[in-house]
């Protein structure tokens, strides 16, 4: 028999402020436009509201780089709308998941801002600094967002290992007290009522020792050295041991390349890491030379057998995490649909088959309405 839990029973909703509902006509969304449609979101039949980042943040990557997790990014509003919407949520009978991203920092952190003073600030082991090879990055690593994962800082003469934008430094998971920040903060967020995390690519925490050079020549050079590392079980079991497990809370993190045996380690019942997890197997079909935003049409036959293998690969074992679009991937109708004369019939059917495949199912802002891609023809 399946254990119950509130988490699986749940429909979570997806949340990014910024494009959500503008309460004050300056063209941002805002936590009081938030506030402003919780009954909407309450009849629309959502249990648990996913908040993309909200905190204080350059918004060099849209708020997932975050300058300070503790507060909240001024365009959004004050803690105390922060805490007003947290109560309106929960008066309700809905939830609060928080966006954690702990892979890495905003370089205008204060750690960071510490860290790259000098090399014997206390906060330098908080990033992952290396000496030039050959007068060169210290390894072949790509960012996921094109070009080398190194940035070269003159003051200290030194490189620091981004594998986002160069805004956004990797924080050193193998430093004891860089985790320990970490788990105080999360129970910052529980303490003030939150009740659990979707984990911002939390497949990557862990660096294989030595930084080795990483196989190939194209795409994301190096990625078999970081994605799934070497201590990523052991940290999430840390996690789990020191914070979540002391809450009733649910959990998600978002892996890449994650295979059904990977996300049995993450999210098995007797693991103790995380409930479940994201995988993009069903995403990344049909991708072209464009990727995800490749018009060429999914085939259904494949989508399906995706789909049964997760379903069947976790069955009493894990738990399964259902999606179709978020805020990194194209709008389902105009995706897997048809958003032209079956708009309509193709959101209703999308959402007729999430619903009622075994999981918890995530919706994306503007999914319940059949949004589509916008249209542009330039930047």
């Amino acid at each position: 028999m399946e254990e119950h839990t509130w988490w699986k029973e749940a429909v979570v909703y997806q949340i990014y402020p910024r494009s959500f509902k503008d309460s004050n006509g300056d063209g941002i969304g805002d936590l009081r436009g938030v506030i402003e449609k919780l009954d909407y979101l309450k009849e629309l039949g959502v249990d648990v509201i996913w908040m993309s980042p909200c905190y204080k943040s350059p918004n060099d990557d849209n708020g997932y780089d975050i300058s300070d997790y503790r507060a909240i990014m001024d365009e959004f509003g004050t803690m105390e709308d922060f805490r007003e919407m947290l109560e309106g949520i929960h008066s309700r009978g809905m939830k609060l998941l928080m966006d954690l991203v702990v892979n890495h920092t905003s370089d205008e952190h204060q750690w960071f801002v510490e860290s790259r003073s000098s090399k014997d600030n206390p906060y330098r082991d908080y990033y992952i600094w290396r000496d030039p090879k050959d007068g060169k990055e210290p390894n072949n690593w790509t960012s996921y967002f094109s070009g080398p994962a190194w940035q070269y800082d003159e003051k200290t003469g030194q490189y620091y290992l981004h594998l986002f934008s160069k805004k956004q430094p990797d924080l050193n998971w193998e430093n004891e007290t860089v985790r320990r920040e970490v788990y105080d903060m999360m129970k910052f967020w529980l303490g003030i009522g939150c009740d659990g995390f979707r984990m911002d690519v939390a497949s990557l925490y862990s660096k294989t020792p030595g930084l080795p050079d990483g196989k190939g020549t194209t795409g994301l050079i190096g990625h078999e050295y970081y994605q799934n590392g070497p201590r990523i079980h052991e940290f999430l079991r840390e996690m789990n041991r020191e914070v979540l497990s002391h809450y009733d809370i649910m959990t998600v993190g978002e892996m890449s390349g994650v295979t059904i045996d990977e996300a049995i380690k993450y999210a098995g019942k007797k693991r103790r890491e995380l409930n479940m997890v994201f995988q993009f197997e069903h995403v990344e079909l049909g991708s072209g030379i464009y990727g995800k935003w490749n018009d060429q049409p999914i085939d259904l036959i494949a989508l399906k057998k995706v789909f049964k293998k997760w379903e069947e690969g976790l069955e009493g074992i894990g738990w399964n995490a259902l999606f179709w679009s978020n805020h990194d991937q194209p709008r389902a109708v105009s995706r897997y649909g048809n958003d032209g004369e079956y708009r309509e019939y193709s959101a209703k059917m999308l959402g007729v088959c999430l619903h009622l495949m075994k999981g918890t199912p995530y919706i994306y802002q503007g999914e319940e309405l059949g949004m589509t891609n916008a249209g542009f023809t330039d930047l």
